[in-house]
């Protein structure tokens, strides 16, 4: 399956699926790895991240817009979105949410909408500090490997490690992967809501 990642700013993905995409790994999924805002240090971190749990070469792409002035360039991300869709033709999208209040994800999750809607199955991924609403729709069944996958891709981001320390926490990470997996039958899980399934 091909699945595309979009990520508006380089720890997006790993926050708010990690555990998952090590998941997809695992299961051999063609992965394509999108991150939208050219923030040096963030982005050198990411790629470390990423190599952490074995994502191919040449399955990241990295795009150059100014940190909380995507919506400035809207079109433009829809036209690199329409242009990935036509070019990879990805089964599934994986993005932020319609209802994260972040003005970056805002615009990629609205992009993201308008170039896959009648193409690709797309769900979003959780991050709760930017949620007032989330709609758990599909849970993803993971196990204990897959969390320290995540764990290790956190670690890689020293720079946000100072700043924002509570997000990237194990003790935050297990604790809504538990939740989430309570509501799975299983030890861990992600949540995703679903705006198109296509089967």
């Amino acid at each position: 399956m091909n699945i595309l990642l979009l990520a508006p700013h380089a720890d997006d993905v790993e926050l708010g699926c990690g555990a998952t995409v090590a998941r997809f790994i695992e299961e051999g999924h063609n992965l394509r790895w999108v991150v939208f805002t050219d923030e040096q240090e963030l982005n050198h971190e990411h790629i470390q991240a990423i190599k952490e749990i074995g994502v191919k070469n040449g399955s990241h792409l990295a795009f150059d817009f100014t940190l909380r002035q995507l919506s400035e360039r809207r079109q433009e991300a829809l036209d690199r979105l329409v242009a990935l869709n036509s070019e990879f033709k990805p089964d599934l999208v994986i993005g932020p949410s319609l209802n994260d209040f972040h003005q970056d994800h805002q615009v990629v999750a609205n992009e993201m909408v308008r170039a896959f809607k009648n193409s690709s199955s797309v769900i979003c991924y959780e991050l709760p500090w930017n949620h007032i609403a989330f709609d758990v729709q599909l849970l993803t069944k993971l196990n204990i490997q897959h969390m320290e996958a995540k764990l290790r891709m956190l670690g890689k981001f020293k720079s946000e490690l100072t700043v924002r320390e509570r997000y990237f926490s194990k003790e935050l990470m297990y604790g809504i992967a538990s939740l989430r997996g309570s509501q799975a039958g299983t030890e861990y899980a992600e949540a995703f809501e679903v705006l198109r399934w296509v089967l």
